[in-house]
């Protein structure tokens, strides 16, 4: 027998969804490193930060890699037995992170841990999405609700640190873990998704050669400042074994009668008009590494206060997410939302630019982490909803691995590794600069210590500003291009007459109407990935 369901009949239905919450909250802030409590992590192993950079790209990865083969796994297992399967493994993967003092331990557990996390997310798609019914609504309370709780979690993850120790954090989402599977394993019917499907068709190798291309694009942008970029053997090696893995990976899908990935909806207009605004989202998404300097070097706050300023992010995120329900329920064009995203973007950039002083003090931060909120959650839900919008569910399931690595973890890495370059860059030219003032008549041998350090400082914030600058500059072209774009609807449009010649054609296109929304279900479900 089939159950679309995840849980047995006598479980009531508000009772079902309080443990789909209670999944989500569990599972969707899990991974192998927790950007908040990174420092702790390299106080406690005695690593360097690269390491835990590169595992935290690493559970994106991971989450891109099982991307094109959940729905095979969700048909061929019962939903009891992959829920619970999932959730011990994911349990097993963070206490072990929790033991370990090796880097690479935490690199490959992460790598891990995404693969299994989007198995058992997409578990929780269905359900909710079948609650909502409208796609765009569906996206815009998703993301709110995932951000939200992301954001949360990172800030108990450092608070929890600084109060025990960094172990403690992995210990609790691996007891949140086993708790939930045990009680999965009661509550959850033990009958199949839909026909049963075998494994044998999914091509490993494919995998394999997809995790080796951005683990080692990974290693390039976690190590690239420490290891002085192409003056490294080591990131030279790493971006031509990159290259090679891809090379092989579009050859294997080329030639496969079945393949891993699908390159055909890159030929989509609005695929590709919506990877190119991904790849600005995340030049807007990387500056938080100079926030994180400014924050930490130069205004020296310590991790709780600066985790602090994740959270002032969530009202702007709640207000985006209440804009998406009202905009897709009336199903206003997307332009106006999408443009409003991108300019509260910039209006968090040019706050920025203009804070960029050592007297900046912590209630300055309440307006522009509001617009970063707003802008994060509002261009997520919408960007996402359009790069995805009619797509079959065959393509897109073959090929939205790529477009989530894309999103998550090219474009955010990408432009975190090119600001941290500009930083060292424009810090050793504003102290070349800065040192036109030092000299006896200014610093004494007293002095030296301290106006060296303001010296340090001031070069800091000269870098900082200077990229926010470049910035803006940029996205004024962004928000140009968004405001000029069609965005799907058509130049010319004309009314088209349909004639119905007989009741089979009537019970044929009823049957077709009920087939495609199966599949815009599974589609719609998919669509959401972290």
């Amino acid at each position: 027998m089939y159950n679309k369901g995840l849980y047995h009949d006598w479980v009531p239905k508000p009772v079902q969804l309080l443990f789909i919450i209670l999944l989500l909250i569990v599972v969707m802030p899990l991974g192998g490193v927790y950007t908040g409590n990174i420092s702790y992590l390299v106080s406690g192993t005695g690593a360097m930060s690269e390491y835990f950079m590169w595992a935290n790209y690493a559970t994106t990865i991971g989450m891109g890699a099982s991307m094109p083969i959940v729905l095979r796994t969700k048909m061929r297992f019962k939903v009891r037995d992959k829920m619970v399967f999932l959730l011990v493994a994911l349990g097993l993967l963070s206490f072990i992170n929790s033991t370990t003092l090796e880097p690479m331990i935490f690199v490959f557990s992460s790598l891990l841990i995404g693969f299994f996390k989007m198995m058992t997310t997409i578990e929780l798609f269905l359900p909710l999405m079948m609650m909502i019914g409208n796609r765009g609504m569906f996206y815009g309370a998703f993301y709110t609700f995932v951000l939200v709780i992301s954001q949360i979690s990172g800030y108990y993850a450092v608070e929890i640190s600084i109060k025990y120790n960094w172990q403690h954090f992995y210990i609790i989402m691996a007891i949140g873990c086993f708790a939930l599977a045990l009680l999965h394993w009661v509550v959850m019917h033990d009958k199949y998704f839909a026909l049963k499907v075998p494994l044998h068709y999914i091509d490993w190798l494919s995998i394999l050669l997809f995790a080796a291309t951005f683990m080692f694009s990974a290693y390039v942008f976690s190590f690239g400042k420490q290891q002085d970029w192409w003056n490294s053997k080591n990131i030279i090696n790493a971006s031509i074994a990159a290259f090679i893995s891809f090379a092989c990976l579009t050859i294997r899908q080329l030639t496969l009668k079945r393949p891993y990935l699908s390159f055909k909806i890159f030929t989509k207009n609005n695929v590709q008009h919506g990877l190119f605004m991904l790849f600005w989202i995340g030049m807007f998404l990387g500056t938080a590494s100079i926030q994180n300097t400014f924050a930490i070097g130069v205004l020296g706050y310590d991790q709780l206060t600066n985790a602090k300023l994740s959270l002032l992010m969530i009202p702007g995120l709640l207000l985006a997410g209440i804009v998406a329900l009202f905009w897709f329920k009336k199903e206003f064009p997307l332009k106006m939302y999408i443009f409003s995203g991108f300019s509260a973007m910039m209006g968090y950039a040019i706050i920025m630019y203009f804070s960029m002083v050592l007297e900046f003090n912590f209630e300055g931060w309440y307006l522009p982490m509001f617009l970063k909120g707003y802008g994060m959650c509002s261009l997520f839900i919408a960007v996402w909803f359009y790069t995805l919008d009619k797509l079959e569910i065959n393509d897109m399931l073959a090929a939205i691995g790529l477009v989530l690595v894309w999103r998550t973890f090219l474009a955010v890495g990408f432009f975190s590794a090119f600001y941290s370059w500009f930083q060292y860059r424009f810090q050793v030219v504003a102290i070349g600069d800065l040192a036109v003032y030092m000299d006896g008549m200014t610093i004494t041998p007293q002095t030296v210590a301290s106006n060296l350090k303001a010296i340090q400082l001031n070069a800091i914030l000269v870098a900082n500003k200077k990229i926010f600058g470049y910035i803006i500059l940029v996205g004024f072209g962004v928000l140009i291009y968004v405001f000029t774009h069609h965005f799907g609807k058509e130049r010319f449009q004309y009314l088209r007459f349909i004639r119905v010649l007989g009741g089979k054609s009537v019970i044929a296109r009823r049957r077709l109407q009920e087939r495609k929304k199966l599949m815009e279900e599974i589609k719609d479900a998919a669509g959401p990935a972290m």
